[in-house]
């Protein structure tokens, strides 16, 4: 699936091509740092696959739970977090995050990963009030 996307205020802009099928939610403490959230949803691709359109992405590195190193690409204007990648031979996949995809909402994730992580109420969250609009 051809995809594009942008940070919040769209400085920097991607193309890319994905498999919406490898659309997956990881529920990791860094994962839930780096967003404020309790999860983050992912879209991974071959890095072959991404292209900068716009201005290029500022890069922080760290090291996840399991010791590998992860590269987090983010806006260095609005701070919207944008891909992530590995190093060596995990280089070779990019992670896309789909609050960036502007076609998001044709990309439901298809797996979870870290569920020890999971904070107890995400399996509820469909069960709760909501509105159209604030």
């Amino acid at each position: 699936m051809k995809i594009d996307g942008s940070c919040h205020c769209g400085h920097v802009t991607y193309e890319a091509e994905i498999d919406p099928e490898r659309v997956s939610i990881c529920h990791c403490t860094d994962c839930q740092m780096l967003t404020g959230s309790a999860y983050r949803v992912t879209a991974p691709t071959p890095a072959a696959n991404v292209r900068l359109t716009g201005n290029p992405p500022k890069l922080y590195t760290k090291t996840g739970d399991n010791g590998r190193k992860r590269l987090q690409y983010f806006c260095p204007e609005c701070g919207s977090p944008l891909f992530t990648a590995g190093e060596g031979e995990d280089a070779e996949e990019w992670g896309i995050r789909w609050g960036s995809i502007r076609q998001r909402h044709a990309l439901a994730p298809k797996r979870r990963i870290w569920c020890r992580s999971a904070p107890p109420w995400v399996a509820t969250i469909g069960d709760l009030p909501g509105r159209e609009t604030d």
